[in-house]
């Protein structure tokens, strides 16, 4: 089966994820967008609000596990998926290791500032009282692009960020 049309699979959720990526870019937010999945149900779809909402948390990440939290009445997202387009932040993994989020699952990795293996790995540290599974790199091309063109417009640039900087 194709897993576009696999309403259960990472393939078609992420590309939910890239929806919301899509929201931020037309509202000039870095375009980074997140889901969170119980079962087979959306039940968290989020987007980067930093500069909308004028505030330094406002991630899709963050914004994603409060919806998810008030959702389920619950802060504990146990049995939870969380798809982001690119690799969270270490503010953003901070959050889903404390809110014991399952299963995370982003498109691009990134090397510079990236929380879950591209600088650090903080969903998966011994010393914190939950880890996460983690899936990288699903559509990982068009979660790159997205930014990849956001910032070339940003900068007024041919060339756009390095792959270090995503």
């Amino acid at each position: 089966m194709d897993d576009l049309l696999d309403f259960s699979s990472d393939t078609y959720f992420m590309g939910e994820a890239l929806r919301q990526a899509r929201k931020a870019a037309a509202q000039d937010e870095v375009p980074i967008g997140a889901i969170i999945v119980r079962g087979r149900d959306v039940i968290a779809r989020a987007w980067n609000q930093v500069e909308t909402l004028k505030d330094a948390t406002a991630h899709a990440e963050m914004l994603a596990i409060t919806q998810a939290e008030s959702a389920l009445d619950d802060w504990r997202l146990t049995d939870c998926d969380l798809y982001v387009t690119k690799e969270p932040c270490p503010m953003c993994a901070g959050a889903i290791v404390h809110a014991r989020v399952s299963r995370v699952i982003y498109g691009c990795s990134d090397l510079k500032t990236g929380g879950a293996g591209g600088m650090i790995n903080l969903l998966n540290m011994p010393a914190m009282n939950h880890r996460c599974q983690i899936t990288a790199g699903v559509r990982e091309m068009e979660c790159r692009a997205i930014l990849r063109r956001f910032f070339r417009e940003k900068r007024g640039t041919a060339f756009g960020p390095s792959s270090a900087e995503l």
